[in-house]
């Protein structure tokens, strides 16, 4: 049972592109379990009725401008948006050590980590007004990346899964059986955070679970390749790298342009 409560609505001007129609977005809270999460749904008004839907997860920072500025783009593309809270309402990392904490903890759980990203799932799917129920698909950004990974080994409905920059391990990688759509993994290929290792460990569980998967590597590009905020020292292991960003915004776009895509 998903509880939804929009508790704002406004016109998302300050991530609109200038010259465009406006967006329009929500704060709407949800429940997972006892717990009031705060997500940000979006969508364009111009474009009429249900239409794809796609589940936005927030890096180790927790929800804020970057998970939203992606949300905003893919409301651009045509799409339904919404952008997860896993840590929970008012839960917001002031530093690294605090975000540090938080994506531990949850990676520590994946029982719980499957059910906070659940419940984002839920509230989306809820919105039979602007999601295709049957055309959802997730994003997620380093800790985001793991999570969706998450949410598509449970064996949620989800037709097209995309990791940027995420951990690829699991703990329990037979569950990889239980994905029921098509999974593209995009990563830095001198990430020092993902080591060779986990990357291969991923390819072998995709293979035994015969997942429709991709795995493409951004060379020169290490953890955080998409935002900005990472800086430009990839010798710290986390930079953005502009062309790895770009590449990596078509290789999802065309994802999903397949996924979507009406059945023959």
């Amino acid at each position: 049972l998903v509880t939804l409560a929009v508790v704002g609505l406004f016109l998302a001007a300050p991530h609109a592109p200038a010259g465009d129609s406006p967006l329009t977005a929500e704060t709407v809270e949800y429940k997972a379990g006892d717990v009031t999460c705060e997500g940000y749904l979006v969508f364009d008004p111009a474009v009429k009725g249900a239409r794809p839907g796609v589940l936005v997860v927030h890096d180790w920072m927790g929800i804020g401008d970057f998970a939203k500025a992606k949300a905003d783009a893919l409301a651009r593309l045509g799409y339904t948006a919404f952008a997860a809270d896993i840590y929970g309402k008012g839960v917001r990392p002031k530093d690294g050590k605090e975000a540090g904490g938080q994506a531990g903890r949850f990676k520590g759980d994946r029982a719980l980590l499957r059910a906070r990203v659940t419940a984002a799932f839920e509230a989306l799917v809820a919105r039979k007004d602007l999601v295709d129920a049957a055309r959802v698909g997730s994003i997620g950004f380093c800790f985001g990346g793991t999570t969706v990974l998450e949410l598509a080994r449970s064996g949620a409905k989800v037709a097209a899964t995309v990791s940027f920059h995420g951990g690829l391990e699991s703990p329990t990688p037979a569950d990889a059986k239980q994905i029921t759509g098509t999974v593209l993994a995009l990563h830095g290929a001198d990430d020092p955070f993902v080591p060779a290792a986990e990357v291969a460990g991923f390819q072998e569980e995709m293979r035994a679970a015969k997942v429709d998967w991709q795995l493409v590597q951004y060379g020169g590009a290490v953890h955080s390749f998409t935002n900005p905020a990472a800086g430009n020292d990839p010798s710290r292991g986390a930079a953005y790298q502009a062309l790895a960003d770009a590449r990596s915004w078509i290789a999802m776009k065309a994802c999903f342009d397949e996924a979507f895509a009406p059945k023959k």
